[in-house]
This record gives structure tokens, sequence and C-alpha cells, in this order.
């Protein structure tokens, strides 16, 4: 792929998250799949609002730095296990939006299921609102690799998976195009706030 082009959608998707409040500040990560042995990402510790061209570095599937003097994110084998696992993957976005980290911490159960909205269908797969989707969440864990190995199981298991959340900390989502990972935010941040908001009434 052309690294230009895709280093341009994943600037213009960190403006994007950051406008709308999912990622603030330096939080999150975002890739695209470079070849089939390299991918791009976000450099460690950048604002993810003022991206810019040298804010991207390309790394190998086993997430290291391919350009001396660029630090990947800490998250990056979360983003090279997942074009492993498919290669059909082509962007992945990690979110840390206010609704993930909330939901994810009231839910003591390891996964969301959501079922009958009509907005399931903008995730890849769902063709129908009468299906569920099982989002699996994962105890937060400073060892990278470590979590890596606790999500492993759980997408050989289900690999219509579309997203998984980290509890307390926030949401990963991928697709075959920045567009469809970007797509697959939006429905995700809209279904979590309507759980929020149902729990909230229903609580009362």
């Amino acid at each position: 792929m052309n690294r230009q082009k895709l280093a341009q959608e994943i600037i213009d998707a960190g403006r994007f998250l950051y406008g709308r409040g999912w990622s603030p500040a330096t939080s999150s990560n975002y890739s695209a799949r470079l070849s089939a042995t390299e991918a791009l990402l976000t450099v460690s510790g950048k604002h993810k609002g003022e991206l810019g061209p040298d804010d991207v570095l390309a790394t190998d599937m086993d997430g290291n730095s391919l350009e001396p003097g660029k630090k990947p994110s800490a998250e990056t084998l979360l983003h090279t296990q997942l074009y492993r696992w498919k290669s059909e993957i082509g962007a992945v976005l990690h979110t840390h939006s206010v609704n993930a980290t909330v939901l994810s911490r009231l839910t003591l159960a390891d996964s969301l299921v959501f079922a009958d909205y009509e907005l399931q269908k903008a995730f890849s797969g769902i063709s129908t609102h009468e299906s569920q989707v099982l989002v699996p969440i994962f105890d937060n864990d400073q060892d990278i690799a470590r979590l890596a190995t606790q999500v492993q199981p759980w997408l050989d298991e289900h690999p219509d998976c579309v997203g998984y959340l980290i509890r307390g900390h926030g949401l990963y989502t991928w697709g075959p195009r920045m567009s469809d990972a970007l797509r697959q935010v939006e429905a995700f941040e809209f279904l979590f706030e309507c759980e929020l908001k149902t729990l909230s009434i229903t609580q009362r």
C-alpha cells in the first residue's frame, strides 16, 4: 500500500476521533497494514488530534520499530496480533472514550451482548438486527504481551469478532479499510451510550 496515503488516513482518523471526544490528549493508537509483513502505527505519546506525517512509523509484525529514533505505542502487539490473525484486516483503531471506559468498569461479566439494535448492521458480517454481537472484556494489564495471550484464544474461538474492550481502558476494533474501522467505532459508541442510558433509567 502507499505509505503516504495510509499515513494521511491515520492522521485524519486521529483528528476525527479526537474531535468526537473518543481519543483525548495522547491516549489511543491507530494503525494500517503497510504490507504482509509491516504495519504503520502512531508513534508513542503523540496528541491524536495533532498528528503529522512524522508521527507514524513502520513496524514489523512482532511490533519492532523499523525506523530508528521512533518509538511505537506500547500496545503495538495488540495491533500486529490482529493483522496476523486475519489477512483481510487493513486498519485497527484503539480509542479511549468515556462511554467505553465506564461501561467496561460497570459490567461485571467478561463480555457485553448487543441484541436487537438496528445499528448492529454497521458491523462487518451483520445483516439484521435479529442477531447478537458479543464483545469480550479483558482485564487491563500493563504487560501487553501477556494481555495478547488472553486475547488470542478468544479471537481463535470467535472468528466473527468485531471488537473488544479492555476494562477501564478502551475499545479495539478493525476493518479491511480505515473507513470500515471508523464506521465500527461510531457504531460501538452509539451502542455503548444506549446501554449506559438504559442502565441509568433501570437502576433508578
